[in-house]
């Protein structure tokens, strides 16, 4: 059992399945770059049920049904080691909580998908400010996060800073689901620059939110696509983006649809990053929702 959602559709199409019908096929890798000395992006690949969390493979399938699955990006800042510390918190703290919301749900305990995760997604931030403000070494640590839980029949996503959550509905168009919470990524989407202009404008790198980094208040973009088979999803951090332009991940995102999602693809787009640039942390996790037969 699940809890209702009452976030609005942000995007979908026709054909949904439901229950078991679907398979996804995942498939992740993270590089810390060419010039960086640590890795400061975390990911997470969760399945979850009334016994708990159990963490995936970089790599698998599994039946939608008997478990929801979750997928996460975080991308830490901080300077030294604070921005590494602060995306494994955010993977861990997800790891913890999630599982309960699922055990209340099956429980009848009525929670909507984004009440749930909205408040997730304060926790992490309290939590991280807490230990920013306890530890001198940990002061204005933050970091982004992009997460999809999957249910059967939908993808419920929240969202917070500039990493991105993509969407390819078989035989559509390659659309940024998530929105960059920085200036530019606000003059992006209001038409004054082009994704050219963005790639380069000087304040690209400085964000409005993020959780912890001293924000006090914190606005996460919540909403949910209705699955159909075919459709592929890209969760990745900034780092993909410095290296591969969105009409290269159109075109790597939609190869062999007629095909199951080959097991390598995200490590492909990480690899092609990195040698196109690489001054960064790059990560990326690649999942396809289809209908096993």
């Amino acid at each position: 059992m699940h809890p209702e959602s009452e976030a609005e559709e942000s995007a979908g199409g026709d054909g949904a399945a439901t229950g078991g019908d679907f398979t996804l096929g995942w498939s992740a890798q993270t590089d810390v770059g060419r010039f960086r000395k640590n890795n400061e992006d975390a990911f997470l690949l969760l399945a979850i049920d009334s016994e708990g969390g159990r963490y995936l493979g970089k790599t698998g399938q599994a039946t939608l049904g008997a478990c929801d699955f979750v997928f996460a990006v975080c991308d830490g800042m901080g300077g030294a080691l604070a921005g590494e510390f602060s995306s494994k918190i955010a993977a861990e703290k997800i790891t913890q909580l999630l599982p309960r919301s699922f055990r209340a749900a099956a429980l009848g305990l009525p929670r909507g998908f984004d009440d749930i995760l909205v408040d997730l997604f304060g926790r992490i931030h309290h939590s991280i400010q807490h230990l920013g403000d306890a530890y001198d070494e940990c002061r204005g640590m933050g970091t982004t996060l992009s997460l999809g839980w999957f249910t059967p029949g939908h993808l419920h996503f929240c969202h917070i800073g500039d990493s991105r959550i993509y969407y390819l509905p078989r035989g559509g168009e390659l659309l940024q689901l998530t929105d960059d919470h920085s200036h530019v990524g606000w003059l992006r989407r209001a038409g004054r620059l082009n994704e050219r202009e963005a790639r380069t404008h000087p304040g690209r790198s400085s964000l409005q939110q993020a959780l912890g980094a001293g924000n006090q208040v914190i606005e996460p973009q919540v909403g949910r696509v209705r699955l159909a088979p075919g459709d592929r999803f890209l969760f990745c951090s900034d780092g993909l983006i410095e290296g591969l332009w969105d009409f290269r991940l159109a075109d790597m995102l939609a190869r062999d649809p007629e095909a199951a999602m080959e097991p390598t693809l995200g490590a492909e787009l990480v690899e092609m990053a990195v040698a196109a640039s690489g001054r960064d942390n790059t990560t990326a996790i690649v999942v396809e929702a289809f209908r096993q037969g």
